[in-house]
């Protein structure tokens, strides 16, 4: 079995750091990432300019190997957006001739399992290798067998639903097509869809926010176009952040703005509003639930769900995982980062050690780590997947020595962390793109409940 390589689900940042790591140690490895190129999650929001700064966007092995290349990393204190991330960092790192030659693309891990053992049978897993049930893009299955297994796979493609019990509101698996979760890109591509649009904005995280300056910023071309900003709680001032104070400038903006557009009347506000329906009515959708205790229905054209995401944990049922309840990460490291008391920038270092499941020499990294704690910055992955590819080479005394760099906040905490929190996207912290720091034209609205 130690013939066999290490398999990394997932080809973003993190995925790919821990293939730098492992070759750097002259561990054999191969990336699966379901998307038909590099860094396909993060595309999906490229849109998007991150908090954090390049600085803490680029891994120490990865660095090191394009710039033996000549590659020089970007400013260090410049903010990145997502396209840029992967246009400037990712796609140079996997066209790299080492890290090329182990990467498959187009290919979805439907399931992990043991070789001839399933999650009950006890005799020889350890010296069983693993086995991921592999799909084509053709829809082709095959087997891949390796020594461990790195779940890097995130969880973007997998969010929260509008139901504030955690489930669908009724209706919602019916309508999803007519439902835009995460963070479109509503100035460009998307625009078409939302312009002069009466749009629902669901959600109290950055995700949310990033969204409706967007909107605002449409709405300056497209008068009619109005936005309902709706929210299980009702804590404003938990929502802005920690504004100045915040160590990530991008971030602490973003709260100032939104605060600022609040309380100019620039959008209508549904808080605390618990959606527990939707359906269909012509054009548009109705959303129903209780607003402060009393049951209402809003109609809207357009329905935006930013309420965080969650990990797809059906792929690793025939694995033995211990999964803390609440968090649905590793029962070490939950108290770390339990979103009713830690921000982006109070979690201690973690590694191999915090990661470690029953399941022998399989991990989870990146955001998928975090479970639905929403409070993962970037860095956190890349000290997570050097301590995994320590331990795999056998250099426990690296794999223990945890270090890690944060920015100083503080200010992430909210009661509303456990749906959508400080960073929503897969990996990441983020901004708008688009929207210079400054004042925008403001323009009340009133309400429309039905």
């Amino acid at each position: 079995m130690t013939q066999l390589p290490v398999a990394i689900i997932g080809g973003g940042p993190v995925g790919l750091a821990a293939l730098a790591h492992l070759l750097e140690r002259g561990q054999e490895a191969i990336l699966l990432e379901a998307g038909a190129a590099i860094g396909a999650n993060v595309l999906a929001w490229g849109h998007v300019r991150m908090f954090s700064p390049w600085e803490y966007n680029i891994d120490a092995a990865c660095a090191r190997r394009l710039e033996a290349t000549g590659w020089r990393p970007p400013p260090a204190d410049e903010l990145p957006t997502g396209a840029d991330l992967v246009e400037r960092y990712l796609r140079p790192l996997a066209d790299l001739p080492e890290l090329r030659a182990r990467i498959r693309t187009g290919l979805r891990v439907m399931a992990v399992s043991r070789q001839r053992h399933d999650k009950v049978k006890d005799a020889g897993r350890e010296t069983s290798p693993f086995q991921l049930q592999i799909r084509a893009e053709d829809g082709t299955e095959s087997l891949i067998e390796a020594r461990a297994v790195i779940d890097a796979s995130g969880s973007w493609h997998n969010p929260n639903p509008l139901g504030a019990n955690g489930l669908p509101a009724l209706g919602e698996r019916a309508l999803r097509p007519r439902i835009t979760y995460g963070i479109p890109d509503v100035l460009n591509h998307e625009r078409p869809r939302f312009a002069g649009r009466r749009v629902m904005v669901v959600g109290s995280g950055h995700s949310a926010i990033n969204v409706l300056l967007d909107l605002m910023r449409l709405r300056q071309e497209y008068a009619e176009t109005a936005i309902i900003w709706a929210m299980r709680g009702d804590n404003l001032q938990k929502v802005y952040g920690g504004g100045e104070n915040d160590a990530l400038e991008a971030r602490g903006q973003l709260g100032l703005r939104i605060k600022a557009a609040v309380e100019a009347g620039a959008l209508e506000i549904l808080a605390p509003f618990q959606i527990d329906s939707i359906e269909a009515i012509d054009d548009g959708l109705r959303v129903s639930g209780k607003l402060n205790g009393a049951e209402v229905s809003v109609t809207t054209d357009e329905l935006i769900v930013c309420t965080g995401t969650r990990p797809e944990l059906n792929m690793l049922r025939e694995l033995r995982l211990d999964l803390d309840p609440t968090v649905e990460s590793s029962r070490t490291l939950a108290p770390l980062i339990d979103p009713n008391l830690h921000s982006c920038g109070t979690v201690r270092p973690h590694g191999e050690a915090d990661l470690r499941q029953p399941e022998k020499d399989f991990y989870i990294v990146g955001m998928k780590s975090y479970g639905r704690a929403p409070t993962f910055l970037m860095v956190t992955g890349y000290e997570q997947a050097r301590s995994i590819a320590a331990a795999l080479a056998g250099d426990w005394e690296a794999a223990r020595d945890v270090r890690l760099v944060l920015p100083e906040t503080g200010v992430c905490v909210t009661e509303f962390a456990a749906a959508d929190g400080c960073c929503t996207i897969d990996d990441i912290c983020c901004a708008p793109a688009n929207v210079a720091i400054g004042e925008i034209p403001l323009i009340a609205i009133g309400s429309n409940l039905d």
